[in-house]
């Protein structure tokens, strides 16, 4: 794993325009810095806990995210003992700190909303990943929530995106993953079966195939009749319809979830919300591909 990466820093600064308006809203008449349509800032750091096989420190406003791709001993016990594909499972927390009054640590296993957000990120990875062309290899995505300020489970779906693809590329360099016809067969690991080394072309052939596109997350919602994008926490509990769209860089949906809070919205509002999303990944794409690019 290289050592001179630690330090990369991103932010999402190029091609957002400077605002000096600010969004008022009603009901708790605080100013919002941002206009609607304006996501939060990005930052980007990478291998913030060497010790994993691939770490992402995500920041996305106030809401901070560490993920970890770690690759466990084995696949799942409920694998068949062949198994020729591969598995993501994914874990979230919020830890004591990330909250202005301490969240309990959630000692027995996920609980309700944990659970939930947990299934949710481990579905959005699995949703875009080849786990037949990842073979046979269990990674694990530990997302914890540092600092939480609205869209925590959505920065954890990017981040994990981003902690995914490295740790991909990482097995692909070792050895641990590779293509299908270059596997080796069961008496071949037993006489002392060597990794072949793969060059530049074939490794990147493999990741595209492994993992085509990558997957985001964002926040959108209606306040005061008006669509807001990338809510932060304000904004969030002041919505009067929240939204978590989840899309590939190649614009398939993932997933959508839409929620009126004690309130009913139109199609035409839906769609505007959908369109609004759809802005916003694209910048987060923008920032997921220029992380890693010439990464290894």
């Amino acid at each position: 794993m290289p050592a001179d990466n630690s330090s990369l820093y991103i932010k999402l600064q190029e091609g957002v325009p400077s605002r000096t308006g600010m969004a008022k809203l009603k009901k708790t008449n605080l100013d919002v810095s941002r206009d609607n349509d304006v996501m939060r800032d990005i930052s980007v750091q990478l291998d913030f806990t060497p010790n994993a096989l691939a770490s992402v420190l995500y920041k996305q406003g106030e809401t901070v995210i560490l993920a970890c791709c770690t690759k466990q001993n084995s696949l799942p016990r409920w694998f068949p003992r062949d198994a020729d594909r591969g598995w993501i499972h994914a874990e979230y927390s919020l830890l004591p700190g990330s909250t202005d009054s301490r969240f309990q640590r959630e000692r027995r296993g996920a609980k309700g909303r944990t659970y939930e957000i947990e299934r949710l990120i481990a579905r959005s990875l699995r949703g875009a990943i080849d786990l037949e062309a990842l073979g046979p290899v269990a990674l694990t995505i530990d997302c914890d929530v540092l600092n939480a300020d609205g869209g925590t489970r959505c920065a954890s779906i990017t981040a994990a995106n981003i902690a995914l693809r490295l740790a991909i590329r990482r097995l692909i360099a070792s050895g641990d993953s590779l293509p299908q016809n270059l596997r080796p067969t069961q008496e071949e690991k037993k006489s002392g079966w060597s990794a072949p080394e793969l060059d530049a072309h074939q490794r990147e052939a493999h990741e595209k195939a492994i993992l085509p596109h990558d997957i985001a997350a964002v926040s959108v919602g209606l306040v005061e009749g008006d669509t807001y994008l990338d809510l932060d926490y304000i904004l969030d509990s002041n919505a009067d319809v929240d939204m978590n769209v989840v899309m590939t860089s190649d614009g398939r949906f993932i997933e959508v979830q839409s929620t009126g809070e004690e309130s009913t919205y139109s199609r035409s509002e839906f769609n505007s919300l959908v369109d609004l999303a759809e802005a916003g990944l694209k910048q987060i794409h923008g920032v997921q591909s220029s992380t890693l690019k010439g990464i290894e």
